[in-house]
């Protein structure tokens, strides 16, 4: 059974292409638009990763984290942040929300985000997220 993943990005280009790299690396993906729309789809989907955009419209990637509550709800989902915007606050709130990783989007190349998606989900059940924490 191929890993579920939830792609949040407003931009419906990098929703797109995000999406298609890895559906052809054989996972199952979905895609919000937004955090509203997330909540929404992790009710159906039950996603092991989620990969969240932190500026967006309606509710925001920390807005998302706040109403997702992944520490309680759901402790074993893995939460990588992509962002374009280096806002150490923005990035502080989302570790201490539950966000297991950190990247800007504009330097991330595909193989560096199925690289990331591959050593997070292959780490989802030793406890350990990518980076090392707990």
């Amino acid at each position: 059974m191929a890993h579920k993943i939830l792609i949040v990005e407003d931009e419906v280009s990098l929703s797109e292409a995000y999406h298609m790299l890895l559906k052809q690396a054989k996972y199952d993906v979905v895609v919000a638009q937004d955090g509203r729309d997330a909540l929404e789809k992790v009710k159906e989907f039950d996603p092991e990763l989620i990969l969240l955009d932190l500026r967006m419209p309606v509710l925001d990637g920390v807005g998302f984290l706040k109403e997702y509550d992944l520490s309680h709800k759901h402790p074993n989902v893995k939460v990588i942040v992509f962002s374009n915007y280096d806002m150490q606050d923005e990035i502080d709130e989302a570790y201490r929300l539950g966000a297991d990783r950190y990247i800007l989007k504009a330097w991330a190349s595909p193989r560096e985000i199925l690289n990331l998606v591959h050593d997070a989900l292959e780490t989802k059940d030793d406890g350990l997220s990518p980076t090392g924490r707990h």
